[in-house]
């Protein structure tokens, strides 16, 4: 099959918040450059469209973006970089505004002015939300927004299955159009990466079935390291077998957690003891590494309640009155309805941790530049790093804000610059792909491994391996176990070779790239001989500074192996110290 060849200034990968706000970003920057958004999914389906309890920026008069930095650095186990957590909490208010400007409808207090909750880890008061539908209403404005850009084009569901590159630098894509089966090689003076994270190569997890860490194996392939991968968030609130996240807001307007015994369990967990008045809720507002890590304790000392699809606890709404629920919570309200057939005006709530982010990603700057020239990334799938070890809830949206507006912005100054059209070497590249997809995929024959098998196993092994509490034997026997599913993947039975939207082919290329993002999840916790956030070693159960205050990049070599080097953490003004929290803890800025 001949691929055809299209050519546009810049090209992004993914439709989603940090996608779109790049595009805006380059069209605002300079309007004679021509951009692609190269999406899986329609841009509205994307990730971004699921997060629920706000955006983190600050807007009162008793709040200071210094408070906020320290938070950010002392919540993410110090192995934030400083200089970038400055810069984010600096623009996130602008940005926010800049929304409200587009049209986001932020939640109103009485008074008319932006509300803002409570959040994990926060100790003032500065997530803005819009009810708990944040990202949905987040992304309808960016989308809309886009639209208005002319030079702005959109390739709706079509999968990126190569990056081009010649002489250290890209120039290009190869994606497959669903719809179609059709192969086109996408040219570009610059790229940037905005496809989200790679929840699903758990088996449990908040994380749409889009979230396959795409364009974290695609930058690995092509030469660019990635960054702090052994660091996965399990949010401590999930519903039971379907993994539908109940959002951190719930807490943040007065939910309580309870174990079997009816007991508010987290005062034992330093996290803040009950004490009377507003006090009492911050237990409950701990951050989602501590929260989740209390959960497994909880259950090894029999006191969480069994259920046909694991352990649970209690979140307990019960207390706050209906017209609370229904004017802040009501989606929380409706998935409770719909998905577990319970009211939480009445009912307790079944939760238990589930994976939700990946602090990890592809290694940037802090203007979403990556080792390899012309290559940019933003948002979850990028690495920058202002989340360390473990980020606060409400920081990712807008973190997609701020780091995407700065790629967008550093990709267009770059394409601006940039001569020449694809080199030889590249079309060739993109002729040997056309060639990959249609002889092993496409039209591939006598095969034998089950696709659904080599998934299970994967997302098993790394639960069961590589979950909230790790050790190096089990992480060793995970990195052989993810090799032999690996090498195993050469051997998949395709019985699907239509051409229109060949989901079996889609799923044998996510799979592909969940391999080998978690071989690097892998590799990355098994060289960390400590214990930091969201990475607990029971082998090595406290934190090193003196030897991993450090970020882990991992590179891939030629034949398939991978290494692994430390980047020194950057600190401007905020020591590494204890992490505490409660009502009196967590030090000052």
């Amino acid at each position: 099959m001949t691929s055809h060849l299209t050519r546009h200034d810049v090209v992004i990968v993914g439709g989603g918040g940090a996608g779109l706000r790049a595009a805006i970003a380059i069209a605002e920057a300079d309007p004679r450059l021509d951009v692609a958004v190269v999406s899986k999914v329609y841009p509205m389906r994307s990730h971004t469209v699921s997060a629920e309890g706000g955006a983190a920026a600050v807007i009162g008069p008793d709040d200071s973006l210094d408070e906020h930095a320290y938070d950010t650095v002392s919540g993410g186990d110090w192995l934030c970089d400083q200089d970038a957590v400055e810069a984010f909490v600096a623009e996130a208010p602008g940005e926010l505004l800049r929304l409200e400007r587009w049209g986001c409808p932020w939640s109103r207090e009485t008074d008319g002015r932006v509300a803002v909750r409570a959040f994990g880890g926060m100790k003032r008061k500065r997530t803005w939300f819009a009810a708990d539908k944040t990202g949905f209403h987040l992304l309808h404005t960016l989308f809309q927004t886009t639209l208005k850009y002319e030079r702005i084009m959109r390739y709706d569901e079509w999968f990126v299955t190569k990056l081009l590159t010649d002489d250290g630098r890209v120039q290009g894509v190869v994606a497959i159009e669903l719809m179609s089966g059709r192969i086109a090689t996408i040219a570009a003076k610059a790229i940037i990466l905005c496809t989200g994270g790679c929840g699903r190569v758990y088996p449990f997890t908040t994380n749409a079935g889009i979230k396959t860490g795409d364009a974290m194996a695609l930058a690995y392939r092509a030469g660019a390291p990635l960054k702090d991968m052994e660091f996965v968030q399990y949010h401590p609130t999930g519903l039971p077998f379907t993994g539908i996240l109940i959002t951190e807001a719930a807490r943040a307007e007065g939910g309580w957690l309870l174990n079997r015994e009816g007991r508010r369990y987290l005062q034992d967990y330093d996290l803040g003891k009950p004490e009377p008045g507003p006090v009492l809720r911050s237990m409950e507002l701990g951050p989602r590494d501590r929260l989740s890590q209390a959960f497994v304790h909880e259950a090894e000392q029999g006191r969480t309640i069994e259920t046909p699809y694991g352990p649970v606890v209690h979140l307990d709404l019960r207390h706050l009155d209906q017209e609370i629920i229904d004017a802040r919570l009501p989606f929380v309200r409706e998935l409770c309805l719909k998905y577990e057939n319970i009211d939480p005006v009445t009912e307790l709530i079944p939760v238990r941790p589930v994976v939700h982010y990946m602090m990890g990603g592809v290694h940037t700057d802090i203007d979403g530049a990556t080792p390899l020239e012309g290559l940019f990334a933003a948002g979850e799938v990028a690495c920058v790093s202002i989340n360390g070890a473990n980020r606060l809830g409400s920081n990712s949206l807008p973190e997609l804000l701020v780091f995407g507006a700065r790629a967008g912005r550093a990709a267009a100054a770059y394409a601006a610059e940039a001569t020449g059209n694809a080199s030889r070497a590249v079309l060739a590249q993109a002729r040997d792909e056309v060639h990959r997809l249609e002889r092993d995929l496409l039209l591939k024959n006598g095969g034998h491994e089950s696709l659904a098998d080599l998934r299970q196993e994967m997302q098993h092994t790394m639960e069961g391996r590589a979950g909230i509490y790790r050790d190096g034997e089990s992480l060793a026997k995970a990195a052989g176990t993810l090799r032999e599913l690996r090498d195993r993947f050469a051997s998949i039975a395709l019985d699907d070779h239509s051409r229109t939207f060949n989901t079996q082919l889609t799923s044998a290329l996510e799979l592909s790239c969940m391999l080998e993002v978690a071989e690097a999840m892998v590799a990355c916790a098994l060289g960390r001989e400590e214990s930091r956030g969201a990475h607990q070693r029971t082998d090595f159960p406290a934190r090193d500074d003196q030897r991993f205050l450090a970020h882990s990049l991992i590179h891939r070599n030629p034949d398939g192996s991978c290494r692994v080097e430390y980047l020194p953490v950057t600190i401007t003004r905020w020591p590494p110290g204890e992490r505490v929290y409660g009502s009196t803890g967590g030090g000052s800025p």
